[in-house]
């Protein structure tokens, strides 16, 4: 058997790597993993690489050197067909920085098959923001924001050194969930390094970060009071909260409200939403909703083509909530998790002529950090089953346990200790922050 697993996000490696240490390693299946990137980075974690808090060229994960340790294989590529009565997926040729050909134009067989593709950003048809605003949807972008950031505050300390007192770096950020959220609180430890690492004439109100939401409150899917602690630690911080403001449109150099306001800004985030890529509409036979999703039913399968599923951000489930009310499960890294537990199981249970068993989405709650300055959080299955609001220390524990619990999914304890312990030791060694 043949098992090929499109996308190496959360779920889609973790997916690989259980039936790799089950099935590849002893021959009873070839599974094959193929992703458009080299490397793996939690997308969670996506906007410290952009802050530069986290270094990408450290924390990363090799496929190929994961594959060779769990049973296996990869292969570099992006996906653009799929013929699902053949059981072939189409590959796109891939090219370098100078445009020379890397691989050409191919095709892979499976006997089953598992789209991992996770999502995009949905900039909502807004004009002039695919053009003008930058993405955090891979490390590449979120590399290519850093870079700029950098840039930014080297030419901000030469200007203020040189007895240009007003200028200033201003950073608006759309979406007041909890990417922008974390991405405005990291802006300002990044800020503290800077000053630290040598770019000493910078001080905290010679940031300015605009974060723009056209919703009501921040972190819409937290509490209320959740909602406005976060923003009233964020105004502490420093940055700008508009709420309740739409953006009609993004210029080079700024963003322009509905109401025809003018946000100026030398930097521009989009985080305001998120779908599954366009190109999963237009597969032949496969079903979507409106964000692109794959329609599957309730053992994850794709509907509409034998012997596909899907999984994480790219699938469209949908279960039934407390109110009675029928919802999609919405696109977290929890819910990429927990389907790839329950495909590699109903594949395993495929393999052994056992019936697929029905996924059952539990919702454990929601976390968001504000850097090293605080943490909020609602926590599902707390006193008597209900949820339990935290902050401040303990939420910031049980956020980075998230990411460990990622690592130990992947890794397995030993490994998992290890890799605790070199992040403990970098702490000390390494710079605090990505200076390049």
């Amino acid at each position: 058997m043949k098992i090929v697993i499109i996308g190496g996000g959360a779920g889609g490696l973790e997916l690989a790597t259980k039936l790799g240490k089950k099935l590849g390693r002893n021959g009873r299946a070839d599974v094959l993993l193929i992703d458009r990137n080299p490397v793996h980075i939690w997308k969670p974690l996506l906007h410290e690489v952009a802050s530069g808090s986290l270094n990408a060229d450290i924390d990363s994960v090799s496929y190929r050197a994961h594959a060779h340790n769990y049973g296996f294989r990869f292969k570099l590529g992006c996906l653009v067909g799929v013929d699902h009565q053949r059981k072939v997926v189409e590959l796109e040729a891939l090219h370098d920085e100078d445009g020379e050909e890397i691989l050409p134009r191919r095709s892979e067989s499976y006997d089953l098959l598992v789209l991992a593709i996770g999502s995009v950003s949905n900039d909502f048809g807004v004009e002039g923001a695919a053009e003008n605003c930058i993405f955090l949807d891979s490390p590449q972008q979120a590399e290519r924001f850093h870079k700029r950031l950098v840039n930014r505050f080297i030419r901000l300390n030469r200007d203020l050194r040189q007895g240009h007192s007003e200028r200033r770096l201003r950073v608006a950020i759309v979406g007041a969930g909890a990417t922008g959220v974390e991405l405005s609180a990291e802006l300002f430890k990044a800020r503290e390094w800077f000053a630290t690492y040598g770019l000493n004439h910078i001080r905290s109100d010679h940031l300015q970060v605009s974060l723009v939401e056209a919703g009501p409150r921040v972190l819409p899917a937290l509490s209320e009071r959740i909602s406005n602690a976060a923003r009233e630690e964020l105004t502490k911080l420093g940055v700008e909260v508009r709420t309740s403001t739409a953006v009609a449109r993004v210029e080079a150099d700024a963003l322009v409200t509905k109401e025809d306001e003018s946000i100026e800004a030398d930097l521009i985030v989009w985080a305001a939403g998120v779908k599954a890529p366009d190109f999963l509409a237009r597969l032949e036979g496969l079903e979507v909703n409106r964000a692109n999703q794959l329609l599957v039913d309730d053992c994850l399968r794709v509907k509409g083509a034998e012997g596909i599923y899907a999984l994480g951000d790219c699938a469209g489930c949908q279960i039934t909530g407390d109110d009675g009310q029928e919802r999609w499960v919405p696109p977290r890294a929890q819910s990429a998790h927990q389907m790839a537990s329950r495909v590699a199981d109903n594949i395993i249970r495929q393999h052994q002529g056992l019936q697929p068993q029905a996924f059952v989405y539990r919702d454990r709650g929601s976390l968001v950090s504000l850097s090293h300055y605080t943490a909020f959080g609602r926590l599902m299955g707390g006193l008597n089953q209900g949820s339990l609001n935290v902050e401040g220390r303990i939420a910031r524990m049980a956020y980075v346990s998230l990411y460990r619990m990622h690592q130990l999914a992947l890794h397995g304890w030993l490994r998992t200790l290890l890799v605790t312990l070199s992040d403990r030791i970098n702490h000390f060694i390494r710079p605090r922050l990505k200076l390049h």
